[in-house]
């Protein structure tokens, strides 16, 4: 199934105009998601939306509504919510450019794939990414997307564009207060040294693909586990020592565990990270699954 883009509009840079489509770069697919189950009699929970007093409502009776003050409303239709003209709807005009690194991490939100709409529209695109390619830059904007307005920057990335959507100034915690509390002073030397040299031996290019969801995994393994047999397997083995609790120590010994870590990294490769595998633990015996009624 061909995937459909979630926004169709123009970058407009200056006088130039360029046709777009952008596309979710995430998916949701790669986690496990729940649904709440009646285990009695094996149904999904129900959410209704209700009025109290009333009861049930339809879902066309349903608009969105302000509060002004404490059960006082201004009430809006979608229809009136879609006649806001706002120049954003359909145009992403670029109106700044900015050095990649200059945007602070924690502003991004989620990244989105943007590709010209036709081949009219690729010499143009290609324009535009190639420049921001070679001066290194972030083109930034605001575009109206699913009923409200983003702050994004647009990047280059492959033979497309990275399009992210930005926080506002507002929506950010201020740290701080936070931060206020770690006390100030200098790093020791011999301890600043062991420390950077660990970071250097396990330093190397990032590559996405060496790590993987061990949790996710393990989950999809029960389920899979619970599916053929409906029941699960005895207790966790090794019961015993997990009662045994270890002693709790008040002093750490910084540079000895630092060193330790570089004994460690020393004779395996940069950057190499070995893949933190689950625990083979069985999970506790209930009854097995019950199968789902019709309704």
């Amino acid at each position: 199934m061909a995937r459909r883009p979630i926004w169709k509009g123009q970058i407009r840079l200056s006088l130039v105009s360029i046709p777009v489509e952008i596309f979710p770069a995430t998916k949701s697919t790669a986690t496990i998601s729940f649904h709440q189950i009646h285990e009695p009699s094996g149904k999904r929970i129900r959410y209704e939306k209700v009025a109290p007093g009333i009861g049930p409502v339809d879902k066309d009776e349903i608009v969105k509504g302000f509060e002004t003050s404490k059960g006082n409303y201004v009430l809006l239709t979608d229809e009136e919510m879609e006649d806001v003209k706002l120049e954003t709807l359909k145009t992403l005009e670029l109106v700044q450019f900015v050095d990649q690194a200059e945007i602070p991490p924690l502003y991004y939100d989620k990244p989105y794939y943007v590709v010209p709409q036709d081949e009219l529209a690729e010499d143009a695109f290609r324009v535009v990414r190639d420049a921001l390619k070679q001066a290194k830059k972030s083109g930034l904007g605001q575009m109206t997307m699913r009923g409200k307005e983003y702050l994004v920057s647009v990047r280059p990335y492959g033979t497309g564009l990275l399009l992210e959507t930005l926080h506002y100034a507002d929506e950010i915690q201020k740290a701080d207060a936070l931060f206020s509390d770690i006390p100030k002073g200098q790093t020791e030397e011999e301890l600043l040294a062991v420390a950077s040299e660990l970071i250097e031996r396990k330093s190397s290019k990032f590559e996405a693909t060496n790590f993987k969801n061990h949790y996710t995994a393990a989950l999809r393994a029960l389920i899979d586990e619970k599916r053929k047999t409906g029941s699960v397997s005895d207790p966790d083995e090794g019961a015993d020592a997990k009662d045994e609790k270890p002693e709790k120590s008040n002093v750490i010994d910084l540079m000895a565990s630092l060193k330790k870590s570089l004994e460690g990294a020393k004779g395996r490769e940069a950057g190499e990270t070995p893949a933190a595998k689950p625990k083979a633990t069985k999970p506790k015996a209930k009854p097995a699954t019950r199968k789902r009624k019709s309704a």
